[in-house]
């Protein structure tokens, strides 16, 4: 069993930037690929980052990228998003989430459904 907890969500002006953190329990984070989703108002959710359980490849939205880094620390387990530029459409809750990955280490997971866990979100506002 994995826990994830994030931090780092706030309030910040356009323009601005936030560093979100996804802490995990567990014994086994190195066995996990990784990723970062969203849920805006009234919207679905939608994938914003991941990263293989290699670390070797990531993957990110049209819209973040060039904006948006995601890492990992396995010594830490911890996962991070950080977020420039910001811009009021990035408002929404974030979530991290993992995806057990054994064999397909180098593989980078874009849609919710394949996840395993999730964390409860942290809300990020952008203000114009």
């Amino acid at each position: 069993q994995v826990e994830l907890e994030e931090s780092g969500g706030g309030l910040v002006q356009a323009g601005g930037s936030l560093r979100l953190s996804c802490a995990a329990s567990g014994r086994t984070f190195l066995n996990y690929a990784v990723g970062w989703f969203r849920q805006g108002p009234g919207k679905e959710r939608e994938f914003v980052a991941a990263m293989s359980r290699s670390g070797g490849n990531a993957a990110y939205a049209d819209s973040v990228k060039g904006r948006f880094t995601i890492s990992r620390d396995n010594a830490k387990k911890t996962v991070d998003l950080q977020m420039n530029s910001l811009k009021p459409e990035d408002t929404a809750v974030y979530y991290c989430a993992l995806k057990e990955s054994l064999y397909l280490v180098n593989y980078v997971y874009t849609r919710p459904g394949p996840y395993d866990y999730w964390g409860q979100g942290t809300q990020v506002t952008v203000s114009s």
